[in-house]
């Protein structure tokens, strides 16, 4: 570059040195706002996803929080228990040549042995009222009773799959197996309709009772129910034990025969067994005044039974969690 080169640029810098400094101040100004704007964006990017992070639901592992929750979940899992009730309910007399109609032959078969042997040739009392509403009367709470006890203490062995792979409250199971049976009472309640039809037996104002003596032997089934079910899991004796149970229980409950002809310094001790304060008060509610009620044992069966649904669920509750473990 010769000398007049240089003198022409330092003639022009000096001429238009305003207008140099303008351009580079606009210049400086353009790199600081497009600097501002990376830092604007920045910023914004980043509290998308801190809100966006924030809005995601939290996964809180808590000691302890299953069972505090336990009885929400019961609500939550209320579908699985119509699941259940309903699958049970559409196969239990699945492949059956007469199907549902094993839930009115099976009381109505034992209600005429009953009436036979207690009533023709033991001719025991029946207080004026046709043997066979008098044991029929009994047969219905007794037969539920027993089938759901029976269902509820193989409910969990029978859903093994289930209970070992998905957590849910595992009372679902036995309580879905006791609703099954009550189907079944509700059907063979036709049979005592007919029955009270056809001897021109008129009921009482006692009917009205029979929802809580319903509720009770619900209670009384669910009870026991839970305890063999816990108990099958660990010891499976109890599949051969709860048979035995239910047949044994079948002669020492008041079916065949009215819990009058018991002495009556018996009469309280006898009222021991739940089921008789079950039985005695749905006799009392169906035949009206020609059933006396011994209100003191029937108070006594309604405290052991509540015993029996109480220390059921507490014992269930404790051994619930070793249930996958040992299925």
């Amino acid at each position: 570059m010769n000398l007049e080169t240089l003198l022409g640029i330092n003639f022009f810098a000096t001429e238009n040195l305003p207008l140099l400094i303008a351009f580079l101040s606009i210049l400086v100004l353009i790199l600081l706002a497009r600097i501002m704007t990376k830092k604007s964006a920045g910023k914004t990017e980043l509290g998308d996803y801190e809100s966006n992070s924030t809005a995601k639901p939290k996964l809180i592992i808590e000691a302890g929080r299953a069972d505090r929750q336990y009885w929400k979940d019961l609500w939550r899992y209320r579908e699985l228990f119509y699941f259940l009730a309903w699958r049970d309910i559409l196969v239990r007399y699945k492949q059956t040549v007469i199907g549902i109609l094993w839930a009115l032959i099976r009381p109505l078969l034992t209600m005429v042995v009953f009436t036979i042997i207690f009533g023709k040739l033991a001719k025991l009392p029946s207080n004026d009222v046709p043997y066979p509403i008098l044991v029929f009367a009994a047969m219905l709470p007794w037969q539920f009773f027993a089938n759901a006890l029976s269902e509820c203490s193989n409910s969990l062995i029978s859903n093994s799959n289930l209970v070992s792979k998905v957590y849910f409250p595992r009372l679902i199971v036995p309580a879905s197996a006791v609703v099954v049976s009550f189907i079944d009472f509700l059907i063979s309640s036709t049979i005592l309709i007919a029955l009270m039809i056809w001897y021109k037996f008129v009921p009482t104002w006692g009917m009205l009772m029979l929802p809580f003596l319903i509720m009770l032997a619900f209670a009384a089934a669910l009870g026991g129910g839970l305890w063999f079910s816990a108990l099958n899991i660990k010891y499976r004796d109890f599949r051969f034990i709860v048979p035995f149970v239910v047949q044994f229980g079948l002669y020492v409950s008041p079916v065949g025969f009215s819990s009058a002809i018991v002495p009556e310094q018996w009469r309280l001790l006898y009222s021991l067994n739940p089921m008789v304060g079950v039985i005695d008060g749905f006799r009392w509610a169906i035949l009206g005044q020609n059933t006396a009620m011994y209100w003191p044992g029937f108070m006594l069966s309604i405290g052991i039974v509540l015993l029996l649904l109480i220390s059921g669920i507490w014992h269930f509750r404790n051994t619930e969690r070793t249930f996958a473990d040992i299925i």
